[in-house]
């Protein structure tokens, strides 16, 4: 057991469950979503009981004591990722309506015919789909930059040769939900301004996991989802530059992002509030920066160290087991924590689900990321993957159990 499972209530649950039932469970499905510590839940719960009003509206004291914590709130994610000003953050519902409000504000503004925006082929659908849509709409091209089918390493050529003087905007994930690998972000970064293309990152699966910094990558937009890390499931954040959101018309529009509005016309709220209409989740947003927190007192440092050393203890010991194949880099400290796999013989369902019955919890499918997986051969995986608070107990749990998956399908291996 390791000294932050306690802070979890979802796991203290888990742990007086074994004791009566003599049952494990062990979940293995961090990059889908974290478990939440004590604290996310004690945060918002104040908040809904001492400070429970409409935020940004209220001239009594209740309301602007519901503002100063969703404003207290935006400069904890300010804090955390490095931005510049708390008025660069947007709240959102998650990193999928951050990465769709850049696509249809800026994305459509500003492209046209002949244009290109260049993703990787790794992309969740999420940073596919809506610039497929808006490509479509305003007749730019989309381009995808592609990797070694190995390692996950998308190449220098690769970079220089995709990213063109026609490449309005790159959007790039910085850590693969599917191949674990950190992507060199800076670089790419680097490339797309020096042909005048804005930088958009999806940082869903890097934020919980390494400490990021908007104004060292230099990223025009950065996006993550408060749920990711450890804070409640429909908030997240959008990063932007000033001068970009300035100048983006609003994505939604209606109570709250407007200053001015008369029969004919309307003018909009000053950032953020432009880009934050109707009535905000402030409670969702105290979670958010719960959790911020309570990561940052855990420390990058710790975590990073931590998954490293559970990471390599699964693939070394999955690498004893027969049939069994990796999907991504061999080496672990390549991962982020995410181990994908296939079984010979076996489907990924089949794998998920007999696991299941051993009470151990991974994802199978596709990962949102079909076009990944068609130009890898491999368009179902199974894929476990850890954070600080998993243990090497459930790690050897789960290989023993790894180890009878051929068996239990009926194979004589």
């Amino acid at each position: 057991m390791n000294k932050y499972r306690k802070d979890f209530p979802f796991f203290k649950a888990i742990d007086e469950q074994q004791t009566k039932e003599n049952a494990h469970l062990v979940y293995l499905d961090t990059a889908a979503t974290a478990q939440r510590p004590y604290i996310v839940m004690h945060s918002m719960s104040h908040f809904y009981t001492t400070e429970n009003a409409n935020p940004l509206r209220g001239l009594y004291s209740l309301s602007e004591r519901a503002t100063q914590a969703y404003e207290n709130s935006r400069q904890t994610v300010a804090n955390f990722i490095n931005a510049k000003e708390s008025a660069e953050v947007i709240f959102t519902r998650n990193t999928t309506e951050s990465l769709n409000l850049v696509a249809y504000s800026y994305g459509k503004s500003v492209l046209k015919e002949g244009d290109e925006v260049c993703i990787t082929i790794m992309e969740h659908h999420s940073n596919i789909v809506p610039w497929q849509i808006v490509c479509k709409e305003t007749g730019a091209k989309l381009i995808f930059m592609e990797c070694d089918k190995k390692t996950g390493i998308i190449s220098d050529e690769e970079i220089n040769s995709k990213i063109t003087e026609k490449t309005k905007i790159v959007s790039c994930v910085h850590v693969s939900n599917v191949l674990g690998v950190t992507n060199p972000i800076k670089k790419i970064t680097e490339k797309a301004h020096s042909v005048g293309a804005v930088m958009v990152v999806d940082g869903a699966q890097s934020a919980p996991h390494i400490k990021v910094d908007v104004q060292d990558l230099d990223a025009d937009f950065f996006a993550l989802s408060g749920h990711k890390l450890g804070g409640p499931m429909g908030i997240g954040a959008l990063y932007g530059k000033r001068e970009l959101l300035e100048k983006m018309p609003p994505f939604l529009t209606g109570g709250e992002m407007i200053e001015y509005v008369t029969r004919e016309d309307a003018t909009w709220a000053e950032l953020p509030h432009k880009f934050e209409a109707g009535t905000v989740s402030a409670g969702d947003a105290v979670g958010m920066a719960a959790a911020i927190r309570y990561i940052q007192n855990v420390g990058f440092d710790y975590i990073e160290e931590h998954e490293q050393k559970l990471t390599k203890l699964l693939m070394d010991e999955m690498k004893k087991i027969p049939h069994v194949n990796f999907v991504g880099p061999d080496e672990p400290k390549a991962r982020s924590g995410i181990v994908t796999f296939t079984i010979d013989q076996v489907h990924p369902h089949d794998i998920a689900s007999l696991l299941s019955e051993e009470h151990i919890a991974i994802r199978a499918g596709h990962h949102c990321a079909q076009p990944l997986g068609k130009y890898l051969g491999e368009q179902s995986t199974a894929r476990a993957s850890l954070y600080f608070y998993n243990t090497e107990e459930e790690i050897l749990y789960f290989v023993d159990k790894l180890k009878q998956i051929r068996k239990w399908s009926g194979f004589k291996d």
